[in-house]
């Protein structure tokens, strides 16, 4: 939940959206990065975004305390879990 001055957004699953009566207009698939992230690190959230960009999938980033977490659009979500896992793959190449 996020609270804001021109109001609250909440991250949902889809089914308990809709039960609560919220419009589900761009449903989103979550993808979580299985890497230990600082909260204060730097560079992460920065790579993921602009290797989804690359071929124009948008994403919203999420930190959390231990892991970082990235929503994409649900029909763009298998596309994005192969470019992750090549930017991983690239990542730790010797």
């Amino acid at each position: 939940m996020f609270r804001e001055s021109e109001g609250i957004s909440l991250i949902l699953e889809r089914d308990a959206a809709a039960a609560a009566g919220f419009p589900v207009d761009a449903p989103m698939a979550l993808i979580t990065l299985n890497v230990y992230s600082a909260l204060d690190g730097v560079g992460l959230t920065a790579a993921v975004a602009s290797a989804l960009a690359k071929t124009n999938i948008a994403c919203n980033m999420v930190a959390a305390l231990n892991h970082d977490h990235v929503f994409v659009p649900l029909d763009r979500a298998d596309e994005a879990v192969r470019i992750l896992l090549n930017l991983q793959a690239a990542a730790t190449a010797p």
